[in-house]
């Protein structure tokens, strides 16, 4: 089973702390990762891009001019794709480019982020994180504690709101429940620091 060390709240050790290996201690699958970080990013995509059709677009109501003896093409419309300020062929219209891959697979994909960190030595396991009022300074306090800086993600059992009010104003810091743990934002981060109870309760679930 892989060892971290747990710190507290001031940065000093207070032991160590043995993480599950069915969760913490695979062999990180980089394909699976690859899968669950495009399934992410597509979820993320608004898709509101819109062009408008030869029936969506304004005037074109008469015929241009007489079907035979012009020595012209036949035209129905001045709002045909040919023309220009006519409707658009195929273009895109509003669609979901969300999809989901199987359960096992997305299961796989937050172990092997998980299990990236530990590998990396990126992760901390603080035993506890409680601020008393919402303030930056007191969240900043911590970080220097623990000596970690860039990209933090600070995972806690449930949702914290001083730990989370106190970090929001801080550049490149996260702050998310147990619950809402997912690939990107674990890999997106240089540092993981969970808390105790949020590594047994990712470690019950997903163990």
């Amino acid at each position: 089973m892989p060892k971290v060390t747990m710190f507290n709240q001031t940065g000093a050790q207070v032991g160590e702390i043995e993480l599950a290996d069915a969760v913490f201690g695979i062999a990180p699958n980089e394909h699976v990762l690859f899968d669950a970080v495009m399934m992410q990013r597509a979820s993320l995509r608004q898709g509101t891009h819109k062009v408008k059709t030869r029936s969506e677009v304004r005037g074109g109501g008469r015929k241009p001019w007489r079907q035979k003896g012009t020595g012209r093409a036949r035209q129905g419309s001045i709002r045909s794709p040919q023309w220009r300020g006519g409707g658009i062929v195929f273009g895109p219209t509003p669609r979901s480019y969300s999809y989901k891959l199987p359960k096992k697979v997305r299961r796989l994909a937050i172990k092997s982020a998980l299990s990236t960190k530990v590998l990396e030595q990126s992760m901390l396991v603080l035993e506890d994180l409680a601020l008393n009022a919402p303030k930056t300074k007191d969240m900043v306090a911590v970080l220097q504690g623990l000596s970690v800086q860039k990209k933090v993600l600070i995972v806690t059992a449930d949702l914290n709101e001083n730990v989370a009010l106190s970090a929001r104003n801080i550049p490149g810091i996260s702050v998310i429940a147990a619950n809402e743990v997912n690939v990107i934002d674990v890999l997106h981060h240089d540092t993981l620091i969970m808390t105790k109870a949020a590594v047994e309760k990712v470690e019950e679930v997903l163990a």
